[in-house]
């Protein structure tokens, strides 16, 4: 298929399965135990339904944003996922790339192909950095210093792998764990090829198990960068992250891959957004299919959405040039939905311009 066949995003996946070996197709768009939250994701929103308003003057579109004050072309970004060496030979500096000429912040994994450096001397960008806390502490310390050196602009850590989660897939395929090049030399990446998924046995005795409310002192004081929280779900949560002082939440689940059932995240970012009340930005990511996905998370009280999967999907179909085909088609579509509900600025798209399942099913009562 050719590029200019592809009319949305979706079908980036079917390419990707085609480009891929089943082993990284089934790593990259696998979840945990039934699958349940990975589809939850996407269905989720399907649920949500528009208050569209109309004779507003959208002759002009603004989807332009900031988030922590960097200019964003519009409220997408790229959302941390691991190996795109797997999917492309040239990996996360193509991702990188892309984004640069999309206008838009990637966040970087710790899992990346491509070392943070080389990532970073790829080309001109605002970029941030998605951090795991490794039981050797020194070894994320260092990790840390490095992100600081090459000119990252915060970062990111994710507070939803104490352990990783069940996926069977990679358990049945036996899945290799990638190189990991950000930590050569610092600690042994090598795996026996045991039973099962070599990711699961890497990351079993590589992370933290520990990590607790104290450490996000620690981070603290060991960097001066703006630390965001990836992975809140509840209140609860959300207002202890804001009490820590972090400085953005992500409402995240990890795209379906941790604790199957919890919940898709755009049926708890109200929850979230309403105790934290403004304070620090909330972005949200899974499931993020649609340029209407993202109206609904902005409208929900969201200040930017992340791409996962469909960013992995592009680049094992077309590269580079599929990532930025991805963005650009989210933010076409975006563009029209804000149009079409009455809204010229992202300033303009409020709450009242949705109607969630629960609201429909209260007022048939």
């Amino acid at each position: 298929i050719e590029m200019d066949q592809i009319v949305n995003v979706n079908e980036f996946q079917e390419l990707a399965r085609q480009a891929l070996p089943k082993m990284y197709y089934d790593f990259y768009s696998g979840g945990a135990g039934d699958q349940h939250t990975l589809k939850e994701n996407m269905e989720a929103f399907s649920r949500i339904m528009f208050r569209p308003r109309v004779l507003v003057d959208v002759t002009k579109i603004d989807m332009s944003t900031r988030i922590l004050g960097y200019p964003l072309s519009a409220p997408i970004m790229i959302a941390p996922t691991g190996s795109h060496g797997l999917a492309h030979p040239e990996g996360e500096t193509a991702t990188a790339k892309a984004a640069a000429a999309c206008n838009t912040i990637m966040i970087v994994s710790s899992m990346s192909s491509c070392t943070l450096e080389e990532v970073a001397s790829s080309c001109n960008a605002v970029r941030f950095f998605q951090l795991y806390v490794f039981e050797r502490r020194d070894v994320s310390a260092q990790v840390v210093r490095r992100v600081e050196r090459a000119g990252y602009k915060a970062i990111v850590l994710t507070v939803d792998v104490p352990k990783l989660g069940r996926r069977e897939a990679d358990i049945k395929n036996k899945m290799i764990p990638p190189k990991l090049r950000n930590f050569e030399g610092l600690f042994s990446t090598k795996v026996k090829p045991s039973d099962g998924s070599g990711v699961e046995a890497f990351a079993s005795r590589a992370l933290d198990a520990s990590l607790n409310w104290k450490d996000i002192e620690w981070l603290r004081s060991i960097t001066k960068l703006p630390i965001l929280i990836k992975g809140i779900l509840t209140r609860e949560d959300a207002l202890k992250a804001v009490e820590a002082g972090v400085d953005g939440i992500i409402v995240s689940n990890h795209g379906g891959r941790q604790l199957d059932y919890s919940p898709a995240t755009i049926t708890v970012l109200e929850e979230v957004v309403h105790v934290v009340k403004g304070r620090i930005p909330v972005l949200l990511d899974g499931g993020v299919r649609r340029g209407t996905d993202v109206f609904k998370a902005l409208a929900l009280g969201a200040k930017a959405v992340l791409i996962g999967r469909p960013i992995v999907y592009g680049l094992a179909a077309k590269g580079e040039d599929g990532v930025k085909k991805v963005i650009e088609m989210l933010k076409n579509e975006f563009e029209l939905t804000m149009a079409l509900s009455g809204c010229p600025t992202i300033g303009d798209i409020t709450r009242n311009h949705v109607r969630t399942e629960d609201e429909r099913l209260k007022s048939n009562l």
